[in-house]
């Protein structure tokens, strides 16, 4: 997600409209929606003294606002949370033990759910030691290039019948 995407994102969360976005950074009432409009697209990119205040009428940290790094634990904790944004996934706890799972309430769980069962499938392989390491690597860098299953890779049985369960769990 670029700077402007996120730009966007967190004004929508705030309720904001671009012209009053751009009005409470100063822009007049001509220019200030042009101005918005501009940042989120990309066609330009706001000063640094204007990120300063972005952060503040968005009400996030810097760090969320800006493409994270993920060279550095707090940037691949802000990646982690814009993917718990973009797609069906959460932290959860599972016998005493901290994970990252799918959220099978959102309407993106089954196309997740696929990818997701696609690379279970192909590092199950690797741990199996029915594929080299090699192997695996160049499966996961040119992904999905050389997964056989694409996006809409059938679900093993057991995954279709712990969705099956939940979902039922859900409807009681």
């Amino acid at each position: 997600m670029s700077l402007g995407e996120r730009i966007r994102f967190f004004r929508n969360r705030q309720g904001y409209t671009q012209k009053l976005l751009g009005r409470l950074l100063g822009f007049s009432e001509k220019t200030a929606d042009v101005r918005i409009a501009q940042y989120e697209s990309g066609t330009h990119v706001p000063k640094e003294a204007v990120i300063d205040e972005l952060v503040l009428y968005l009400k996030v940290s810097k760090e969320a606002l800006m493409t994270p790094d993920t060279d550095d634990e707090i940037g691949v904790m802000h990646t982690l949370f814009l993917l718990e944004d973009l797609y069906a996934i959460k932290i959860d706890k599972i016998d005493k033990e901290v994970c990252i799972r799918l959220n099978y309430e959102d309407e993106r769980f089954r196309r997740m759910l696929r990818l997701l069962s696609s690379w279970y499938e192909e590092a199950a392989k690797y741990r199996r030691g029915e594929i080299t390491k090699d192997e695996y690597d160049k499966w996961r860098y040119f992904y999905p290039r050389y997964d056989k299953g694409g996006p809409f890779h059938h679900l093993p049985t057991f995954l279709d019948e712990e969705y099956g369960k939940s979902k039922k769990r859900k409807r009681k």
